[in-house]
């Protein structure tokens, strides 16, 4: 089993690149399982959707840990699924929206205690790119998705894979590009 986790901001491409990636395996007959973060399927995921949507210090906080039990039930029920490839999307980097300091500590507990992989993919964006999609694409703008939130959350999560296991890919490229990178750090050759 390979073990593939995206992560990055919001609006950075996580889902577009799980997506092509799932294609991709699916072409070459391989297996794989996908969870992505906060999922919809659960107490926890569906919490942690609903406090992204209020903007106090309180939801604020809910959201965030919400949401990283929603990883940790993910964890706990699925990673014993038998697959070639099990791809996380939204992982260890949701630390990034908690308030500091607790942002660096939740996240060096949970990189020691969940599983990590040699494949960790971050999705560079910029926060004005990421900002010009969210308002480009989205009906209702969440708590963090704001330029100001966008610019804290990237700068903790650069703090946070600094000296880590993290591939940096910049996500202002084209989708095709991104793709064909991810493709090759995995070891995986692009279909012609």
């Amino acid at each position: 089993m390979v073990l593939i986790i995206i992560d990055g901001l919001d609006a950075s491409g996580k889902s577009t690149q799980a997506d092509l990636l799932i294609s991709h395996l699916k072409n070459i007959r391989k297996t794989y399982f996908l969870r992505s973060h906060p999922s919809d399927d659960n107490f926890f995921g569906k919490r942690a959707r609903e406090y992204l949507f209020i903007k106090t210090k309180n939801a604020h906080i809910a959201a965030s840990l919400f949401y990283l039990l929603d990883v940790i039930r993910s964890i706990v029920l699925y990673s014993w699924r038998s697959a070639d490839y099990v791809i996380y999307v939204r992982y260890l980097l949701g630390t990034a929206y908690l308030p500091a300091p607790l942002h660096k500590i939740t996240f060096l507990f949970f990189s020691k205690t969940v599983p990590v992989s040699d494949n960790m993919f971050y999705l560079k964006v910029s926060p004005a790119e990421a900002f010009r999609r969210i308002v480009n694409n989205r009906v209702k703008i969440e708590r963090f998705e704001t330029l100001n939130e966008l610019n804290k959350t990237s700068e903790k999560a650069m703090e946070l894979i600094t000296n880590s296991k993290w591939k940096i890919i910049e996500g202002d490229q084209p989708v095709k590009e991104i793709h064909e990178q991810i493709l090759k750090k995995i070891g995986l050759k692009k279909l012609k």
